[in-house]
């Protein structure tokens, strides 16, 4: 009997109907019940209007995005009375006629309207108690339709006072945009910095590089202003990875003492596959908009997690022998590196390819890394060498590795044994993602060997519960990940990908302990 195993693709953009122009106005009344469509007079546009805001005292505020490219702050944003999608190339509808069906629904057009329009020049004009604002690209559109709902309550209710606002945005604004390109700088991944490509060494400093070069000379210009930041993640970075760029963004501004009010989308650049970032910043005068409060992101990176840590002398109280701890390291790397094509090929079936490469990079880094370091100083060492593969593995795995290894690093200078510092770490990692056992990912192989190993101080044993783990992630329906947006069936009876990695580190970390025992 033979099984055959069918990848599982993405839909391609003619399946996902995003050249349609009439998709959201069919799709987003079911998501939101206060909203319904109406058809404009050209017979080919739908616009779709929100009548839980028909007795809104504020400015109306519209949106009117480009087909292909649905902007996700329309779907997101609750403050918008009425957005559609134009097709190139057809007959536009008006903002004048959009004023008209909000009055002809029973929209309040009396205190104004707004319509934020993405297009292919930028401008501003207004008619008729209309402010109609053209803006060029993607990145502006979702900037603005992000500040609006975040300024004052009386800016809101003035449309004067909101085209003011308006009109200092389209003059004032500046964004850039920043991706990953194909080719290594040396021995490291290179970005696209605008024109110029650079070194990816961390996120700090290719976003400290963004917003040194968005700042300028504006840094001089502190009082009375709030910098209001917008950044897009491009073709798909993960949560984890927006949250360490919204980190940085935060820690940049907060350092130059600058105050910030910050907001997030997402695009998709159907004419490159490159991802990346893309900043928008404007400085906007006090009276407009209130700062933003410095909030710790829910997921983080490791610089989020030893910022506050300074290079300690004297020894830790768990103490290592180099030999020891390189033989065990070196046996868990080269056992991850052998079983990257297992990694992959479950991998391929259940998530999008990946981890495998992603783990062996890490292994590799790893492994070149303990070649000139002194293991016996095994906590500034690991601090050392999560700098070096902050860089070089990629993805949600490898950011979550990151922050584990920092948070031992740190816990082995004061916990009172290894399980316990084991422990320490999960505990701290915990707070910074949202899974937990059971919900197929690589906590259900780390959870059971680091309880256990706390509980017992047997490697042995606490490598049997997480064997357990991986081997019940073939039962299990994923929650998280890339592999929740599958059906149960087409994961059942492959390992969580992530756990089988993980579970192979720790077999060969775990065997040779044994072997020095």
């Amino acid at each position: 009997m033979s099984l055959v195993v069918e990848q599982t693709l993405p839909y391609t953009t003619t399946e996902l109907q995003l050249e349609d122009p009439k998709r959201w106005s069919r799709l987003f009344p079911l998501i939101r019940p206060s909203v319904k469509t109406v058809e404009a007079s050209n017979g080919q546009t739908l616009v779709v209007i929100d009548t839980a805001l028909t007795g809104s005292k504020n400015v109306l505020f519209t949106a009117i995005g480009t087909v292909g490219r649905f902007s996700s702050k329309i779907l997101s944003e609750s403050h918008l009375a009425a957005f559609t999608t134009e097709q190139t190339g057809q007959s536009i509808i008006s903002a004048e006629e959009i004023q008209t069906i909000l009055k002809d629904n029973g929209f309040p057009t009396q205190n104004g309207v707004v319509v934020v329009r993405s297009g292919s020049k930028q401008n501003l004009r207004t008619s008729h108690n209309v402010v109609e604002l053209f803006l060029e690209g993607e990145l502006k559109f979702n900037h603005v339709l992000s500040l609006l709902p975040a300024i004052k309550p009386e800016i809101k209710v003035s449309l004067e006072k909101t085209q003011a606002l308006l009109e200092h945005f389209a003059n004032s604004g500046v964004i850039t945009t920043s991706k990953f390109h194909k080719e290594k700088t040396g021995s490291w991944p290179s970005v696209i910095h605008g024109l110029d490509i650079a070194e990816f060494n961390s996120a700090k400093l290719a976003v400290d590089k963004d917003l040194g070069n968005l700042l300028g000379s504006r840094e001089s210009e502190k009082d009375e202003l709030v910098y209001s930041v917008h950044y897009s993640n491009i073709n798909g970075l993960s949560q984890l990875e927006s949250n360490i760029l919204a980190h940085e963004i935060s820690e940049y501004l907060a350092n130059k003492k600058l105050a910030s009010h910050t907001t997030h989308s997402t695009i998709l650049d159907n004419n490159s596959e490159a991802r990346g970032w893309a900043l928008s910043l404007c400085a906007v005068p006090s009276k407009y908009l209130i700062p933003q409060i410095k909030q710790t992101p829910s997921l983080t990176s490791k610089i989020e997690t030893v910022v506050a840590a300074e290079p300690r002398g004297g020894s830790s109280k768990v103490q290592f022998s180099d030999p020891q701890v390189r033989n065990i390291i070196t046996a868990g790397c080269m056992r991850v590196i052998q079983e990257e094509p297992t990694i992959t090929e479950y991998d391929t079936i259940v998530g999008d390819g990946d981890c495998g490469y992603t783990l062996r990079d890490g292994a590799k880094q790893v492994l070149s890394f303990i070649n000139n370091a002194d293991l016996s100083k095994l906590p500034s060492t690991l601090s050392n060498l999560v700098d070096e593969l902050e860089t070089n593995m990629g993805g949600t795995s490898g950011a979550l590795y990151c922050i584990f290894l920092s948070s031992l690093a740190q816990n082995l200078w004061d916990a009172p044994d290894f399980p316990t510092a084991l422990q320490m770490s999960l505990d701290h990692l915990l707070k910074y993602t949202r899974a937990r056992l059971g919900d197929r990912t690589c906590l259900d192989c780390l959870i059971p060997f680091v309880e256990t190993l706390k509980r017992t101080n047997d490697s042995a044993i606490a490598l049997a519960e997480a064997q357990k783990g991986v081997e019940g992630t073939k039962k299990l329906e994923a929650k998280l990940g890339r592999s929740s947006y599958l059906d149960e069936s087409a994961t059942r009876g492959v390992p969580d990908p992530g756990a089988y990695g993980l579970c192979m580190l720790l077999e060969g970390m775990v065997g040779a302990q044994k072997n020095l025992s």
